[in-house]
């Protein structure tokens, strides 16, 4: 009955908060119990909790109102029964014993990456689809690559997803080739980074081996390639892959590809393979907002068996804004201090340890935020705080609201304020329309970044 009650707010949950956040915050959840006028939900961890507590406790109460729940008080508890699983790393280090099915399927994958080249890596099992973090800024990513995996080569063919370093590119384009092995053991999965393919081509042409070379990447039942824009400027190279990328295409073969621009901006990029790249999709994967990055410190602190403080992983996920590898190595060497003295990580720990490194600077302040985003707009901070309802007004307006949120985490009544409003509603319009807005706008994307960069300069 609970069990039953619990997936009908689930449910409803779902589609009223985006992909992102109902992944991030209620999947892992569950009812424990319902008595004496308490409910008690079950979370994985304090961050969890913090969050359900704070931000979506309403929401909650109201679904369950819906679903005839009218309980007087609801807690949160974590929960052993829906903590996660062991990450990818534990279960390989516990799982010692031969003829097992994960001993099956990796034999089959060192079989597929060795065949020509002692240096091919393959696909790295730690990637996969469930320890990847899904944030607002790759949700449409992670879809298409979960929809390619269920099945392969006949949506989204070829798939070029492009962003910034350290985003999780390589990560979700790994996790494609790690879900369809785990589907199909005998699939032929190639994953390769562009420089590894110049080099195989280079040696193939030096040995005589372009058939053996061929037959290999033209043989796969999917192709996964990495940094595509280092093919940039090599002829030869570009004029082999057109060739492959046409042979497994035609024969309905998934292509994966990685890179750090959209295809129209690679430079002498040949416009064949450019356009061949527009057959499919193209989704741009960007930056990791603010619950995202504290999701992927939670994750990873989980992962090494630590429950951070809410205040710490506030403050990671404020010191390294853009790049997730290096977010994760500050909380590395965190937590590698912390163990070698036998320490608990706390606030004044993380601040004294990491201070040094890349923040958002003390002083950002509110009236340093509007000013900035006036004059980028070249408009008057007047009219910006005013009541014109103009769209050259009203837009610069909103980006400035969301950027109160997202930048200082003011509450929704306080950027109101900020900006001259009365009615708290508006700031909470704003700032959902913008957000929705930057996945898909350019201009309203690089509108931000810019302003950011002047801000952080």
């Amino acid at each position: 009955m609970q069990d039953n009650l619990w997936q009908a707010v689930l449910g409803e949950i779902e589609v009223s908060v985006s992909r992102a956040s109902y992944i991030t915050w209620f999947k892992n959840t569950r009812l424990l119990k319902y008595k004496d006028e308490a409910l008690t939900i079950g979370v994985p961890n304090v961050f969890i909790k913090q969050q359900l507590e704070g931000k979506y406790n309403q929401l909650i109460v109201d679904t369950l109102a819906k679903n005839g729940v009218k309980p007087e008080r609801v807690e949160y508890k974590i929960h052993s029964s829906v903590i996660p699983k062991k990450s990818p790393e534990m279960q390989e280090t516990a799982s010692a014993h031969p003829q097992t099915s994960s001993e099956s399927t990796k034999a089959t994958r060192l079989s597929t990456t060795t065949l020509t080249h002692t240096y091919r890596q393959g696909l790295n099992e730690r990637y996969t689809f469930e320890n990847f973090i899904v944030g607002s800024g790759n949700e449409l990513a992670y879809a298409a690559c979960q929809a390619i995996a269920q099945n392969p080569g006949s949506r989204y063919n070829p798939l070029f997803v492009y962003g910034g370093v350290g985003i999780g590119k390589t990560h979700l384009i790994q996790a494609v080739g790690n879900a369809i092995l785990a589907n199909n053991p005998k699939a032929h999965i190639v994953y390769v980074s562009t420089e590894q393919f110049v080099q195989e081509f280079l040696d193939a042409i030096r040995f005589k081996k372009n058939t053996d070379f061929a037959g290999y990447y033209r043989g796969a039942d999917v192709l996964i390639v990495d940094d595509i824009q280092f093919i940039a400027g090599k002829e030869k190279t570009q004029e082999e892959f057109f060739h492959t990328f046409n042979a497994l295409h035609q024969a309905n073969k998934q292509i994966i590809i990685s890179s750090d621009k959209p295809p129209r901006d690679i430079p002498t990029l040949e416009e064949r393979l450019r356009s061949r790249f527009a057959w499919g999709m193209s989704i741009d994967m960007q930056n990791p907002d603010f619950e995202t990055r504290c999701a992927i410190i939670q994750t990873k602190a989980i992962s090494h068996n630590i429950d951070l403080p809410p205040p710490v992983v506030e403050y990671l996920a404020n010191l390294v804004q853009t790049n997730i590898r290096e977010l994760e190595g500050a909380l590395n060497q965190l937590l590698a201090f912390c163990e070698m003295r036998a320490l608990s990580p706390d606030i004044q720990l993380a601040t004294s340890l990491l201070g040094s490194a890349k923040m958002r600077p003390k002083h950002l302040n509110s009236k340093q935020i509007i000013e900035r985003t006036a004059k980028h707009f070249q408009i008057g901070i007047d009219e910006l705080l005013g009541p014109k309802r103009d769209k050259d007004i009203v837009v610069p307006r909103q980006i400035a609201m969301y950027m109160l949120r997202s930048e200082l985490h003011l509450s929704f009544p306080k950027i109101a304020r900020e900006l001259g409003r009365k009615d708290h509603t508006t700031a909470i319009h704003s700032v959902e329309k913008i957000e929705k807005e930057v996945g898909f706008d350019t201009e309203i994307r690089e509108a931000i970044n810019q302003i950011k960069e002047r801000l952080y300069a």
